[in-house]
């Protein structure tokens, strides 16, 4: 009876989790999700080929890599911990901000990058930035990564993700449509990048045509045989295509006409096609055209106005969300609460808002020197400081 009795008084202890991903799990559980992008096309399509997008990718990348971070615990900056030591060593072949800028590199062109932590005695040793295409995410019963595939020839290497060992740091950019990997700005820019491509390879026909439109010639009464026209296709292609045979003119006989078609360089458009594209596939990564010379406003004050929005926009808002999850990640091992954000005053495009802000706090008699040290952010005087 009065077991009968607890089925309606009592009830199982209820575990905190999202009811929302165990009905992800189902579709997946235990088998890698394979990106459905192809990053070798992104890669060698745009970061390989395209000048905006390698450009726009190396001064995000290089610009983020090269900003201070610093390392706070309990309000207090500290100069001499581990997790600084480490990310200024990160591995025996790579230095702090190479090893960085391959991070923020994969992160731009992949919309995912990935960290391998190894540990020796439960201590983090060594950092290493691994390749997103060969990385698969597996999820587990509850939606959420339980481990990764990292496959490099017919060789693959799983990495188990214990809720007390993480050895793999999963960084993403935003993607409305896909549970686990994130979204690369030249996906967002996939048109663009495609007529810049298009245009270049137009130019670069034209020239090897000598800078010609294209046109027909016409024969005039009769019919070319087979043999009259394969000599005709060979002569002109040996002779009057290519930079070395511009202007030079053309020797018709047996009746034959030139008429040049009407659609020209010009009706085409190409070189102001290309402008725009260029600076749609600036916009998709954040970076103002006028840093990557692209047509425009080219005044020192709107360089310079270019320069700090690039950073307030795209560099810093990248560096705290990447910095936040890196020392989430590694300060378990530590058993300590620790923050992670980047020095501004470090950043010369900022410099005259932050005298302006250290104007203004230094002026604040109201203030203790730690809180006008909190005020521009840095943290109290602690150990190490």
């Amino acid at each position: 009876m009065l077991k009968t009795l607890s089925r309606f008084f009592l009830t199982p202890p209820e575990a905190k989790a999202s009811r929302v991903q165990s009905s992800v799990a189902l579709y997946f559980a235990g088998h890698p999700v394979w990106t459905p992008r192809d990053y070798a096309a992104l890669s060698r399509e745009g970061f390989q080929k395209n000048a905006v997008v390698h450009r726009s990718v190396r001064l995000i990348a290089e610009a983020a890599a090269s900003l201070p971070l610093i390392l706070k615990q309990g309000g207090a900056e500290r100069r001499d911990h581990a997790i600084l030591a480490l990310l200024a060593r990160p591995n025996s072949r790579e230095g702090g901000q190479r090893f960085l800028e391959s991070l923020y590199g994969h992160l731009m062109v992949s919309g995912n990058a990935y960290l391998e932590a190894v540990n020796v005695d439960g201590h983090p040793r060594e950092l290493h930035s691994l390749r997103p295409d060969r990385m698969r995410v597996v999820p587990g019963p509850d939606g959420w990564p339980a481990a990764y595939d990292y496959t490099v020839g017919t060789r693959t290497i799983r990495f188990a993700q214990g809720q007390g060992d993480a050895p793999i740091l999963h960084l993403t950019l935003f993607h409305p449509a896909d549970d686990h990997y994130g979204l690369s700005p030249m996906e967002a820019a996939a048109i663009a990048l495609d007529i810049h491509n298009a245009a270049g390879a137009w130019n670069k026909a034209l020239l090897d045509n000598a800078a010609r439109p294209s046109g027909a010639l016409v024969v005039g009464g009769t019919s070319l045989t087979e043999a009259q026209f394969d000599r005709l296709k060979r002569e002109l292609e040996t002779n009057y295509q290519g930079g070395a045979n511009a202007g030079r003119p053309l020797l018709l006989e047996g009746g034959l006409d030139w008429k040049p078609l009407s659609m020209s360089p010009k009706d085409m458009d190409f070189v102001e096609a290309k402008a725009a594209a260029a600076r749609e596939i600036a916009l998709a990564f954040g970076v103002p055209p006028l840093l990557l010379g692209l047509p425009g406003d080219s005044t020192h004050a709107n360089y310079a106005e270019a320069n700090r929005a690039f950073y307030r926009q795209t560099i810093i808002p990248l560096v705290k969300r990447t910095a936040e999850a890196m020392v989430q990640w590694l300060q378990p091992a530590y058993g300590e609460t620790l923050s992670l954000e980047p020095n501004l005053d470090a950043i010369e495009a900022l410099a005259t808002e932050r005298e302006s802000l250290w104007r203004r706090v230094s002026a604040a008699g109201f203030l203790s020197d730690d809180e006008k040290r909190e005020a521009v952010g840095y943290g109290r005087v602690g150990t190490g400081s």
